[in-house]
Formats: C-alpha cells, structure tokens, sequence
C-alpha cells in the first residue's frame, strides 16, 4: 500500500541511468493542501548528485514517473516540490486492499511477540479512586489495547498499596469511632466507607495539632507528638510485628475496599491480569536491597540505614532500607519489578504514574540496572500530567477529591438527559436505553481524558466533555451510529469495490488516503505509549466522512456509486470501532 517504494525505485533507475549517480534515500511528504497531489518527493536533497535547477530537476522526474509508474497519472512543480497524483484506479484498489484485509490496521500475536507488562491503578487502600486515577486506569487501559494492536503480548496489572502508616490511619480512625459501623450497614461502598475514616482521622488529627499549638508547642512539634499519630505508628508497628489482631483488622478493612474498588472497575470497563500487593512484594525487595549491600552496591550510614550513592550519575543519594529495618516505597518497587519478570518473563515494563514520580522511575531504573538487571533496560516511565478542575486541585485527606463513582454517575446521567432531549432513541426498550446512556456518559468521559497528550496537564470540563458536536466522543459514536442506519437503509451486501469504474471525487480520495494512514497510527501510537494520536486520527477521520456525507449523497439510484459509497462508509465505520476499542469506548448501532 505504500508507493514510496515504487516511485524509490523509478527515480533511482533513471538518476542511475542518466546521471550515472547513486541515491540511497529520498524525502516524501504529504502534499499541502492548498496543491493538487497525494504524495510530494522533496527535490533539494538530490541536487547534491545532480547540479541543475530544483524545479527543472523536478519537471523531468515528474515527465518520467507518469510514463514509468503506472499508479500516477499526474505532478506539478512547486518550486523544489514534487507533486504526484495518484489514479483513481490506484485507490480503488487500494480500498478493495483495506476491506479485504482482516483487522486492518492492526498487527497479529505470534510465538515471537514481545511479551509487554503494563502497570497502572495502583491505588491506596484507604479511599476510593478519584479523577487522577481515572486518567491513570484509562491511559493503562488504552495503552494496553494499543500494543496489544501492535502484537505485543500484554499482561496488565497493578500494585495495591496496601501497607504503611496512611492505611493504619484509617484503621485506627474506625476503631476509635466507628463503632462497630459497616459498608454493609450503612449502605455504603467499601472503599468511601474506609476513605471516610480516612478522612475522619485527619480532622481529629488537626484538632489536637491546634490544642498543642495552644499549649505552647510549635507547629512542627504538634504535628508529630499529636495522640493520634503517635497511635497510628504504634499501629503500623505492631503490623509489622504481625500481630494477630491488627493484621486480622488490616485485612478485613482492605476487603471492604477491594470489594469497592471492583465496582468501580467494572464501570470503568478496566480489569487486570494479576494484582500484587506491597505487603508481599516489599519483603524480595529488603533481600536484594541487603544482597546489594554485600555485593558493594549499597552502602550502610552509621545509624544502620542503607542507601545508594548515584551522584556520578547526576542523582543524589537515596535511602533504600531504614535504620530499623524498615523498608520505604523503592525498596517495594524493586521487589515489584523482580517478581514481575519472573512470573511473565515479560521484554518490558510500562508505568503508568503521574509526573510528580519522575525522579523516582529515574532512581528504581538505575538501581536495577546497577543490581545486573538487563532487563532494566526495557522498563518505561508513561509520565502524565495532573487532571485539573475549574475550581482547583484536589485533596484527598480533606474529602474533597472529585470521586470516580460520582463522575461516572453524572457523565451517565448527563448523558440520558441529552438522548432525551433529542428524543431520537423514543422506540428503544428500556433496557436498551439504560445501556445507550452507559456507553454515551462513560464514552464521553474515556475521550475527553485520553485525546489530550498523556504528558500534558489536562483541564476536565464534564460538561464540554459530554458535547454532541465538536472533538468529543459522543460526536464520533454518533458518526458510527450514523453509518449502522446508512447501512440499514442501503441492504447491500457486498462491501467490493474492486469492479469500480466511476470516477472519485476528493472527499472520497481523502477518505481512503487518510485510512490508509491507520497502521502507521496505531505503530506510532502504541512506539509513543499516547492514546491521544488514536483520537485525533479518527476525529479527522469522522470530519472528512461528516463533510464527504454532506456533499456526496451515498444512497442515489446508480446502484454502483451507492455500494461504492456505502462500502467506503462501512470501513469508516469499521475503523472508527476499531480505535473507540483501543480507547476502551463502545460504539453504538443506535442514537
């Protein structure tokens, strides 16, 4: 499907021939459109071989292609710019190429696919998730599907952080004054109900912070001799100590919340493949931070505490073990990432974190490759930015987060309020419906995050989000729906075009050059970790099929141009399922 090739080969026979000069490369872009062509060869670079005027040079590779290449019919000149155009037949065939090929787009697993781990969610286990995490699990999610598109073997999973002193905080926030209260009997979700105490805890917290303050004690002073805290640690101690009846109240508050976090999940249409936990993965990790002291890697202070100097390698010094024998959040990653590679036997690693842990990805790489982990090598930082709202940043300790199940509910909601109105979905059954307001509201809420380059910060309006029209995700479910009723309406049953004899016009030429661009979308998609060139592929191409729609009508009474027509809209519909896919979105036969 790719001319370079062909038009490569041409001008290097006849430079060859002529000018008895030897060209290994050529420059190809896409030609402007305010110029007539598909494809523009850049004549600057070949005046280093041949020494004549670039336009002259240009004029005579175009006189030659046309009679040479039989797939170009026409060029012009502009200045050093080649411009070639392609034949209609060429474009016939090459859309016969497109529907006939299963999965279009897309590449196969085989024996010898890459075996890819991608981490993300990786939650507390002391609130529920909020918007940051549910950038964080779409942008898994897509990325997974993504370089699953490319062959990749993929394995998703996360780490649950299910340990240390912010989980205790919330156990001893329940013990203290829950009173013996439940999810189940207070009708809520596990997780809310545990990130309640979590929050409970915070503000007991800070009233005793002020009493301190009160009593003459310094900020600083009050903040670490507060009762509350001081319990928490001894709780968090006694953890450690495996002591039957924290661990017994540590398990069944981690419960509550698995059991919400699921829930959510579900509606978020994310799963994984396997889940580790902290509480397990942090103990191989202390091993090999005490290997790399023995093997000279590490060093010990002399208050016991072991660290790894990285200042030769433009970083500073990081504390891997404490003096008591604790470990810290690196030392769980590296026994995180251990594990992985031996139970997978995975040839990389993707995490999914925010930005604020650049420095940390930076430190675990190069503490692992320093361990002799060449595999260290093919591990990757997906660094996003901060999800933002209108009216500020969010605090989990306060309870003013923006709460995922909340955002679905609404986004939901908003939806079914917006199909009422057009009233287009009247003769659905119920059911039907419900299931029509879930796809619009969670589709609208998965693109709006994923079209924004994942390194960005990102501004979250629910209600721009949620838009009919524009670069939104019920604008494209639409189009796909659109499609379905064309079809419907057509009853044609073969899609081939192969017998086509009728000339194109532009709208459909722009149509198939710009599927034609979907393998090297998805490569570049799934080489860059970005769902966001997904998104903008197919917004353009859910623009070109909306204008094509409105000037070309497709079901006319030449039964040819309407199965040709109906064929290039198939596949348009085709693709547009296919990315909604890779972003997690369902398309919709119906709105």
């Amino acid at each position: 499907m790719d001319m370079t090739h062909s038009i490569e080969n041409s001008v290097k026979d006849y430079l060859q021939k002529k000018y008895e000069v030897t060209v290994e490369s050529f420059e190809f872009q896409q030609t402007r459109k305010e110029f007539e062509g598909d494809i523009t060869l850049v004549v600057f670079p070949l005046l280093r071989y041949v020494k004549t005027n670039p336009v002259k040079l240009g004029e005579e590779l175009g006189e030659h292609l046309v009679k040479d290449v039989e797939q170009i019919c026409a060029f012009n000149v502009i200045k050093g710019f080649l411009n070639l155009s392609f034949t209609n037949s060429f474009f016939v065939n090459q859309l016969e190429e497109i529907i006939t090929t299963q999965d279009f787009g897309t590449q196969q697993k085989d024996e010898k696919s890459d075996k890819m781990m991608v981490e993300f969610s990786s939650p507390n286990t002391n609130k529920p998730l909020h918007l940051g995490h549910v950038r964080n699990n779409l942008l898994g999610h897509s990325v997974s599907e993504i370089l699953k598109a490319n062959g990749k073997e993929v394995f998703k999973t996360q780490i649950i952080n299910d340990r240390g002193i912010h989980i205790c905080k919330s156990m001893l926030a329940w013990q203290k004054f829950g009173q013996g209260e439940t999810p189940e009997s207070t009708e809520m979700k596990g997780d809310h109900f545990v990130g309640k105490y979590y929050v409970i805890f915070d503000q007991k917290y800070k009233v005793e912070i002020k009493e301190l303050i009160e009593k003459g004690h310094t900020e600083e002073e009050a903040k670490k001799q507060a009762p509350l805290l001081l319990e928490a640690q001894k709780l968090l101690k006694k953890w450690e100590e495996n002591d039957t009846e924290t661990v017994a109240l540590w398990q069944k508050m981690n419960n509550w919340v698995y059991e919400g976090f699921e829930k959510t999940y579900s509606d978020l249409g994310v799963d994984f493949d396997k889940n580790y936990y902290e509480s397990e993965t942090y103990i191989l990790g202390k091993e090999f931070v005490l290997k790399g002291l023995k093997d000279g890697i590490f060093y010990k202070k002399e208050d016991g505490s072991i660290w790894v100097d990285l200042s030769e390698d433009g970083l500073d010094e990081k504390l891997l073990l404490r003096a008591d024998g604790t470990s810290v959040y690196i030392t769980q990653d590296i026994g995180t990432a251990i594990q992985r590679v031996k139970d997978f036997q995975i040839n990389g690693l993707v995490y999914t974190v925010g930005n604020e842990q650049d420095y940390h990805f930076k430190v675990l790489f190069l503490i692992l490759k320093k361990l002799g982990f060449a595999w260290a090598e093919h591990l990757y930082h997906l660094s996003y930015g901060m999800v933002e709202l209108p009216d500020g940043k969010m605090k989990s300790r306060e309870g003013t987060v923006v709460d995922a199940d909340q955002l679905i509910e609404e986004m939901v909601t908003s939806a079914q309020e917006i199909a009422e109105e057009l009233g287009k979905i009247d003769d659905l059954e119920k059911e039907e419906k419900q299931k029509l307001y879930q796809a619009i509201g969670k589709g609208a809420l998965k693109y709006f995050i994923l079209k924004v380059d994942p390194r960005k910060n990102m501004l979250f309006d629910p209600k721009e989000s949620i838009d009919f029209q524009g670069n939104t995700g019920p604008f494209i479910q639409y189009t796909h729906a659109r499609i379905q009723s064309l079809k419907r309406k057509a009853n044609i049953a073969d899609f081939s075009v192969i017998d086509y004899k009728n000339a194109l016009d532009l709208k459909e030429k722009d149509i198939i050059k710009h599927l034609l661009k979907l393998p090297s979308t998805i490569a570049q998609a799934g080489d860059e970790l970005n769902p966001a060139l997904i998104c903008n592929y197919t917004y353009d191409l859910v623009k070109l099929f909306n204008s094509f729609y409105q000037n070309s009508p497709i079901i006319i009474e030449d039964k040819n141009v309407t199965q040709f027509r109906i064929s290039i809209a198939d596949q348009v519909a085709k693709t547009i399922a296919l990315n909604l896919n890779l972003l997690g979105i369902e398309s919709p036969q119906r709105m």
